[in-house]
């Protein structure tokens, strides 16, 4: 549409800052922790200090005893009001083909605790000071159990069993075995890495937060929270307290970061919920900093063998991955479908390889739970396919780019169906790499890096070239469009912002269709009374939801145009829709489309709209990092990152960079620093606060540089967009790793960088660079 007003610099592809950002800098968001309804009580979990008990008795009396506590709530208690456990209901199988087994998980510990950090009482006071010295009142007996800590202690077949299952939960395979032996068995050569992803734990600048309130009068309870994802809270609740459809509304206002750990109901909310019904008065629980690293679902956690077999000129003909991935004490649906099933998707990354042979464990241990954590999978996958690349690439003596580029998919095999059976849409991988080469000055390294030697530095390059899965496969989305009479234009979706800055994006695309200034789109989410959807997860906001949203303003404008033709007395036909107007083609005659929204008998023209896109997206991109090690002291300094991206069209340029940004850093935090330590006697965490617990800051990277290529547009929405907002955790890792491998190659330490394990921390470098 013409744009003589300039509404188009805010519209999709533009620059355009946050619309979110104005009222978090100036301290007005609104924040669960925010509110205080009166009359509001606190809630505080007592905790198991044991990796691995049976709970012989508890005695609530002394807590009960003392002055401003309300109530006391055990296991047993939730039991006798028939709340349900959270119970696992995958259809995967066990070695073997059992059923897949584990314990469900009671919202509050029953006969047994599981792990350190188990909820095994919630103490109900009228200040957040009583209901913690109430707790700790609390007088549990506990009788001992053996405890399984790490991953091959607890698959090992003398382990200790966690529960009468035993301790593997389920197992999935892919591939041809046989065929995938028969390439080995050929190969000209054979590379294989013991690879380990490292325990993370999910810090949001936010800890969990919930606020339940009941209504007596309606039977109904509000639970305002901190999540990604409000309906689905909404439906956990009602289903593990057994309530009546439409009892529950979830409310959720500003999040201070989710990364995956705030997608799935967590125990500790639908403990809130029970007892705000039970003492009448709204109940709020704010997670101490403490409590997230004891309880909130920690990240990745897995073991892995991988082998390469390639010919003689370094085209991979067989691909052998064999996992173990740790669930910790109560396996979720989502951790297992992560580790057995999503990560798998994307094990043979932007290569053509077709014979693979994949298991993957997953297994119980005495440790907190896992789960969704950015990337959630892919990042575990990416690492060992990029890992091996560049074994292969020094066995061989090919530049490691090099040895990429003979293995890429090329573009006339799109759309390309992998080994996984997953179909890629669209990709120019070679293109990504070759712009990622220049960029970095992939030529000019060896000059660099004698500068660096003649400092008394090691220097090494790192490349990553990957893909990623997006979206959740939940591709639907519903979308209100409310054109108010006062010149507002309001939108409701379903996905939930984060800070990622989605509001922003969807006001741009919705600027594209009205042609009206930016600030008339109001962009609302949180509120589980107003629709149902899926949620944000797994990347898919923009290319599900911003679709949707495109498609919703559409229909807005039909129906606008519809209701214009019985205003002015025309065919709808010969009306256009141009900047806010409706106007008879060839005539200044029109009409307003606030105006006509006023003149609706609800002061507003309303759509509501579900539409769906066709698949999921596949973003990819370059990464390449260079450091310089210390060998004197083992420190690794990052002297540039640099990534080329396809994330397909663009819509915010400034908000797809920091997306891939932030990413990217999460991602070198899990390389060099970040690591969940648990005591391999007793289960104790050792790393359960940012004393022991280090995160990457953001000089961590002396220079970073993005590009975005939009030239590859997705074939599976409307938009052409590709979700990224993980995208840069998952090139990071192996990006970084290949790097510091790199300079212990060339430092004479070839075995050592065969044999590098993440975090790589200071002492573990210097390590390997004396070995």
């Amino acid at each position: 549409m013409a744009d003589g007003n300039g509404y188009g610099r805010f519209g999709s592809g533009q620059k355009v800052r946050r619309i979110e950002d104005k009222a978090l800098l100036e301290g007005l968001g609104r924040f669960t922790g925010d509110l205080a309804p009166e009359r509001q009580a606190h809630l505080y979990f007592l905790r198991s200090p044991h990796a691995h008990a049976r709970i012989v008795a508890i005695d609530a009396a002394p807590a009960l005893a003392m002055p401003g506590v309300l109530a006391v709530i055990t296991g047993d208690d939730l039991a006798a009001a028939g709340v349900k456990p959270m119970a696992v209901t995958l259809p995967f199988k066990r070695p073997g083909g059992a059923p897949l087994g584990a314990p469900a998980q009671p919202l509050l510990a029953r006969g047994t605790v599981r792990f350190v950090g188990d909820a095994v009482a919630a103490v109900i006071a009228e200040t957040p000071a009583l209901a913690r010295d109430a707790a700790e009142a609390i007088e549990v007996e506990y009788e001992d159990l053996p405890a399984a800590i790490g991953l091959s202690r607890a698959a090992a077949a003398d382990a200790p069993a966690l529960w009468e299952g035993g301790n593997i939960v389920a197992e999935t395979q892919y591939g041809d075995a046989a065929a995938t032996a028969a390439a080995f068995a050929g190969a000209a050569h054979v590379v294989s890495l013991d690879l380990v992803n490292q325990r993370l734990a999910p810090v949001s600048m936010e800890p969990r937060v919930v606020l339940a309130a009941h209504d007596a009068a309606t039977g109904r309870v509000t639970v305002t929270m901190s999540s990604q994802m409000p309906s689905g809270a909404r439906d956990a609740i009602r289903d593990l307290l057994n309530l009546p459809e439409g009892s529950v509304r979830v409310l959720v206002g500003d999040v201070g970061g989710g990364f995956g750990m705030k997608t799935g109901l967590y125990p500790e909310d639908a403990v809130v919920a029970f007892a705000a019904r039970q003492v009448g008065r709204p109940v709020k629980w704010a997670a101490t900093r403490m409590e997230d690293f004891l309880a909130a679902l920690h990240g990745r956690d897995t073991e892995s063998h991988a082998e390469l077999a390639l010919d003689a000129q370094g085209k991979v003909l067989g691909f052998r991955v064999r996992t173990l991935a740790d669930m910790g004490a109560y396996p979720r649906n989502s951790g297992i479908a992560i580790q057995l099933l999503i990560g798998p998707w994307v094990s043979t990354s932007i290569y053509d390889i077709g014979v693979v042979d994949f298991r993957f464990t997953a297994v119980m241990t005495n440790t907190a739970p896992t789960g969704p954590y950015r990337g959630a999978g892919r990042p575990e996958a990416i690492y060992l396919i990029e890992r091996l690349m560049d074994v292969a690439a020094r066995r061989m003596g090919i530049d490691p780019a090099e040895l990429r580029r003979r293995n890429m998919i090329r573009p006339e095999l799109m759309p390309y169906k992998n080994a996984m059976g997953q179909t890629y849409d669209s990709g120019a991988f070679e293109k990504m790499l070759d712009q990622g080469l220049t960029l970095a000055d992939w030529d000019g390294f060896e000059a660099r890096a004698r500068a660096s030697a003649a400092n008394g530095k090691k220097r090494g390059r790192g490349i990553a070239t990957f893909l990623e899965w997006t979206g959740g496969n939940v591709f639907e989305e519903r979308v209100t469009v409310a054109v108010q009479g006062d010149g507002a234009i309001e939108i409701y979706a379903t996905t939930q912002a984060m800070g990622q800055g989605i509001a922003t994006s969807y006001a741009q695309l919705a600027v594209d269709v009205f042609g009206v200034p930016l600030e008339k789109i109001r962009v609302v989410f949180g509120d589980s009374d107003r629709g149902s959807g899926f949620g944000s997860a797994g990347s898919r906001s923009l290319f599900t939801a911003g679709s949707a949203v495109k498609v919703a303003a559409d229909r807005t404008v039909d129906k606008a145009k519809e209701l214009a033709s019985e205003a002015l007395e025309v065919s709808a036909g010969d009306l256009e829709y141009q900047q806010g107007r409706i106007q008879l083609a060839g005539t200044d005659r029109g009409i307003d489309l606030f105006e006509l929204a006023a003149r609706q008998p609800e002061g507003r023209i309303f759509i509501d709209s579900t539409s769906s896109v066709s698949g999921p997206t596949w973003p990819n991109g370059c990464h390449i990092c260079e450091v310089e090690v210390d060998a004197e002291t083992g420190d690794v300094a990052i002297l540039s990152y640099v990534s080329v991206n396809d994330a397909g069209r663009v819509v915010n340029p400034m908000i797809v960079e920091g997306q891939i940004a932030g990413g990217a850093l999460q991602g070198l935090g899990q390389a060099l620093c970040e690591q969940v330590v648990y005591d391999p006697e007793t289960g104790q965490p050792l790393s359960a606060s940012f004393m022991d617990y280090a995160m990457p800051r953001a000089g961590l990277v002396a220079g970073y540089v993005t590009a975005l290529d939009q030239s590859v547009p997705c074939r599976t929405n409307p938009l052409g967009v590709k979700g990224v907002g993980e995208l840069g955790t998952i090139g990071a890792t192996p990006a970084l790793v290949n790097a510091v491998a790199d300079a212990l190659a060339r430092a004479g330490k070839r075995e050592a960088a065969d044999t590098l394990q993440m975090p790589l921390t200071p002492p573990r470098v210097w390590a390997l660079m004396g070995s």
